[in-house]
């Protein structure tokens, strides 16, 4: 049994010239149920975060002024958004789904959010349309609680996980794997505990390779007993905003890949879509479709 986290309306928080490619969100439940990968009874629609896993996260000074729209003209222009209080609600209904979601992993062996992934923001700033790093609080949030002593973030967007590493560049309980395009966004990378960056152009065969060659090891090494996995589909050669080159068939392979060593290893996983930037939008739901595919596969 998986259980997918999803609000109705995420898109439309957003002005219009802003919701390509949100309306992902609406459309890949109905994609979901329309393939048979999930039913009704799946989904739960998650309430806000409360303050305190996101205090534990995110510093007072910026949650007080992102919540009351006080950030500057400048700090704004940052996150790529225009700000709201309905966006500011969106960010906390999609952290505290995936901050839900590990309950229901722990319960279950995986669960999933249809959103979340904001691994760009960081304690005290967002940028690249983050405004509250969901992985992170769930994972302070389960080590707080006692729920998980060594967690593992696996990060597949094509995008360098910046925020989630330098909010855990001093916690040794949180290991930080970025794969991603070496000349992508950000321009400043950060520092993970391990960063495989890819030349552009990158395809399958090389990419699954890599994978397989760091992963289990990696498990290994690490020894984590809960992982978060980002499963941004802007790896796709045809992504506006992402310079690798994978097919369709490669992304789903890199889902298979990554959800069968986690549970083959028994590991509880919380996953997450991240980026997807196509030009047709039913590409990014076709293949955020397929990593929920990937999962019914091995937990449904």
């Amino acid at each position: 049994m998986i259980r997918i986290a999803w609000a109705p309306g995420y898109a439309h928080v957003l002005p219009e010239g802003h919701r390509f490619p949100m309306a992902k969100y609406e459309l890949l439940p109905e994609q979901l149920l329309h393939q048979g990968i999930a039913a009704e009874a799946d989904f739960f629609v998650p309430a806000p975060l409360a303050e305190g896993p996101l205090l534990a996260v995110h510093t007072a000074d910026y949650w007080e002024r992102l919540r009351t729209g006080s950030l500057t003209a400048a700090e704004v222009r940052k996150t790529g958004f225009p700000w709201s209080a309905a966006l500011v609600e969106r960010e906390i209904i999609i952290a505290e789904g995936t901050r839900r979601c590990c309950e229901y992993a722990l319960t279950f062996g995986a669960a999933a959010n249809i959103a979340g992934g904001t691994h760009h923001a960081y304690a005290g700033h967002g940028e690249g349309f983050c405004l509250l790093n969901d992985q992170a609080i769930a994972a302070r949030w389960l080590l707080d609680s006692g729920r998980a002593r060594q967690v593992l973030v696996v990060d597949l967007d094509v995008h360098q996980g910046n925020g989630t590493a330098a909010i855990f560049a001093r916690e040794p309980r949180v290991f930080t794997f970025s794969m991603h395009g070496a000349t992508n966004y950000p321009a400043r990378k950060e520092h993970s505990d391990l960063d495989v960056p890819l030349p552009d152009g990158t395809t399958d065969a090389a990419y699954l390779a890599i994978l397989n060659d760091t992963l289990p090891r990696l498990l290994e090494a690490v020894r984590p007993d809960f992982v978060f996995y980002l499963a941004g589909v802007d790896v796709l050669a045809t992504d506006k905003l992402g310079k690798l080159g994978l097919s369709p068939a490669g992304c789903l392979a890199r889902d298979r890949l990554t959800l069968g060593v986690c549970h083959a290893a028994r590991l509880p996983v919380v996953t997450c879509m991240g980026g997807g930037y196509s030009p047709r939008l039913a590409d990014i739901v076709d293949a955020h479709a397929n990593t929920f595919r990937a999962m019914h596969e091995l937990w449904g």
